[in-house]
C-alpha cells in the first residue's frame, strides 16, 4: 500500500472531459498523479490528452470512451478499470447532462436517472474492491446535496408522467444522496470514505442543451454570479486528499449538511437500493 502524500495515487472521473472534472483530473495531472477519465466523446477525450501532454503527463493519463447512460457503458468502465489497475484512490462522479426533454436509453430507462444515478451505483459498487487497496480512499459524488427541493417518484422513478427537466434533476440529486447513505452498509468494514458534495453554481457547460432564451438567460447568470472552476476545486481537493473520518459526510462547498431528515433516511435508502437492483435484473 502506498504510504505519504507525496506518493503517486490514482483517480477514476466521470465526466472528466469538461468542467470541474477537466478541473480535478488537470489538478491531480500537473501534482503527478494518475487520472483515468471515463466520457462518450471521443474528440473531448483526444483534446484532455493533448493538455496531458503539454503537462508531461501523457504516460499517467487513460481516456476510456464510455456512455455512461448505458449499462454496457457503465459496465465496461468497471471492467476496464479492474482489468488495468491493482488499486484506486479516489472515483469522482461529475457526471451529468441536463435534459429538457425526457429522453429514454437503449435500456428503456430515463436518460437523466440512468447517467447521474444509475452510472454512480455500478460503477462505485462495482469497484468498491479497488478503493479498498488505496491509501486513504474516496468516493467523490457532485451531487447537489443541501439543495434545490427534489423528490424520488417512486410510483413512477422514470418519469413517464410529468416529466421536466427540473424534476429529473432533483429526482437524481435524492437518489445520490441515498446511495452515499447507503454505501457503508453494502460493504461492511470498508475503509472508503463517501462524500456528497455540492458545489452551488460554477461556470461549466450545464446550461449549453437548455432551450432558448433560458440558455441565454442562465449563461449570463453564470457569467454575473458563477464560480469559476479553478476557484472551485480547492474544497474540493481538500475533501478527496483528506476524507472525513465519518464514512459518509455531506458539504455544500466547505459547509457540513447534517445527514437528518427524508434525504438522508436509512430505510428509502434501503427501498432505493432494492429497487435500483430489481431495475438492473430486469435488463
Amino acid at each position: 500500500m502506498k504510504k505519504g502524500m507525496n506518493a503517486v495515487r490514482t483517480y477514476v472521473i466521470t465526466g472528466g472531459t469538461d468542467g470541474i472534472g477537466k478541473g480535478l483530473g488537470l489538478h491531480f495531472l500537473t501534482r503527478g498523479d494518475r487520472v483515468i477519465t471515463a466520457g462518450s466523446t471521443p474528440a473531448k477525450g483526444e483534446a484532455l490528452r493533448a493538455e496531458a501532454e503539454r503537462l508531461g503527463a501523457a504516460d499517467r493519463f487513460r481516456f476510456l470512451r464510455a456512455d455512461l447512460s448505458t449499462l454496457n457503458g457503465m459496465r465496461s468502465v468497471v471492467a476496464e478499470v479492474e482489468a488495468t489497475t491493482e488499486r484506486l484512490d479516489g472515483l469522482v462522479f461529475a457526471t451529468q447532462r441536463f435534459r429538457p426533454r425526457r429522453e429514454e436509453t437503449p435500456d428503456g430507462l430515463e436518460y437523466t436517472f440512468a447517467l447521474s444515478y444509475l452510472s454512480r451505483f455500478v460503477i462505485g459498487h462495482g469497484l468498491a474492491g479497488r478503493l479498498d487497496q488505496g491509501h486513504a480512499p474516496v468516493v467523490f459524488n457532485l451531487a447537489g446535496p443541501g439543495g434545490l427541493p427534489g423528490r424520488i417518484h417512486w410510483d413512477d422513478p422514470q418519469l413517464h408522467h410529468g416529466y421536466t427537466g427540473k424534476n429529473a434533476a432533483m429526482q437524481a440529486s435524492r437518489c445520490n444522496d441515498l446511495l452515499g447513505v447507503d454505501f457503508p452498509q453494502r460493504h461492511p468494514g470498508t475503509r472508503i470514505r463517501y462524500v456528497l458534495y455540492n458545489p452551488l453554481f460554477v461556470k461549466t457547460s450545464l446550461a449549453d442543451p437548455l432551450p432558448q432564451p433560458q440558455r441565454a438567460v442562465t449563461k449570463t447568470m453564470a457569467w454575473l454570479l458563477a464560480q469559476r472552476v479553478d476557484k472551485a476545486i480547492p474544497p474540493m481537493v481538500d475533501h478527496i486528499d483528506h476524507p472525513p473520518a465519518a464514512q459518509v459526510t455531506a458539504f455544500r462547498r466547505r459547509t457540513p449538511i447534517p445527514l437528518t431528515g427524508k434525504d438522508f433516511d436509512p430505510d428509502a435508502a434501503d427501498r432505493l437500493h432494492e429497487l435500483t437492483l430489481k431495475l438492473l435484473a430486469e435488463r
